[in-house]
């Protein structure tokens, strides 16, 4: 059929078929050498129809690629594990929109009510990861789309997982500019690495940190308490030894917004009594 006959079928418009042709997510069934004139057959239809759902969504094209280059159960997994991603970067959008409602308003405080900095001391643990670029527009996406993406491999690959996950921020995550990020899974079992996930052991280490709740946990209310770690540690004359990085809690997207689930810690050295 000519692509005005598709268009029409797929509700999809002449420049959106040409931009899916260009990007490779729908290629016509055949084109015309002498004027260029593209052809679809009837089997590209429910293709053609599911990306335009899925824009809908506001999916880009990138993560519509990956979603339909699969079974349809693979599909299936990958939508759910980016709307999962999509529903968490709006919690916290709507966590970062209330804080400022408040400075605006001048009915809150600093934005973090005062809390302690504890010390422990965390064992040498395995880890399945995974190292993505972000900047803070996407970084909650990432978090949750990467934590899922290992979780799905550790349960199908027979492992345990031990405990909550973490994030380890190799570098200043800003609104402007991306750094590496590492999520981090621990578990028990013996797995292999597969594609972008990794498999290392962390090492053992004393780590400063502060408790906070997943509407704390959102830009720029987070960076306060970033600050009241950092600033506990500069007091207390004790060295860093490591990257900074957000623990959250087992199952913390259930626990209710306003309950601690995250912990912001920041590995020490260990000063000796």
């Amino acid at each position: 059929m000519t692509i005005s006959e598709f268009g029409r079928r797929t509700g999809l418009s002449h420049k959106a078929l040409r931009l899916y042709d260009v990007s490779g997510l729908l290629t016509p069934a055949q084109v015309d050498p002498a004027n260029g004139y593209r052809w679809y057959t009837e089997e590209q239809l429910e293709r053609a129809r599911r990306i335009s759902v899925l824009r809908q969504l506001d999916m880009p094209l990138a993560t519509i690629t990956e979603v339909l280059a699969g079974t349809d159960e693979e599909a299936l997994i990958r939508l759910d594990r980016w709307w999962a991603a999509e529903e968490a970067t709006t919690a916290a959008r709507r966590a970062t929109l209330q804080y400022l409602r408040d400075r605006l308003a001048r009915t809150g405080t600093s934005g973090l009510t005062p809390r302690p900095v504890h010390t422990r001391d965390v064992p040498a643990t395995k880890i399945a990861s995974i190292r993505a670029e972000t900047d803070q527009q996407q970084l909650i996406g990432v978090i949750v789309s990467c934590t899922d993406e290992i979780m799905t491999y550790l349960h199908k690959a027979g492992a345990t997982v031990t405990a909550g996950s973490w994030v380890i921020y190799h570098g200043a995550v800003t609104p402007d500019a991306q750094a590496t990020v590492e999520v981090c899974v621990p578990f028990g079992g013996l797995v292999d690495p597969d594609g972008r996930i990794g498999i290392r052991v962390e090492p053992a280490h004393h780590e400063a940190y502060c408790t906070i709740t997943m509407d704390e946990c959102a830009y720029p209310r987070i960076m306060l308490a970033y600050d009241l770690v950092f600033d506990w540690v500069r007091a207390n004359g004790i060295p860093d030894a490591g990257p900074p990085r957000e623990v959250y809690f087992a199952n913390c997207q259930s626990i209710p917004r306003d309950e601690p689930a995250v912990d912001i810690a920041l590995p020490v050295h260990n000063r000796k009594p």
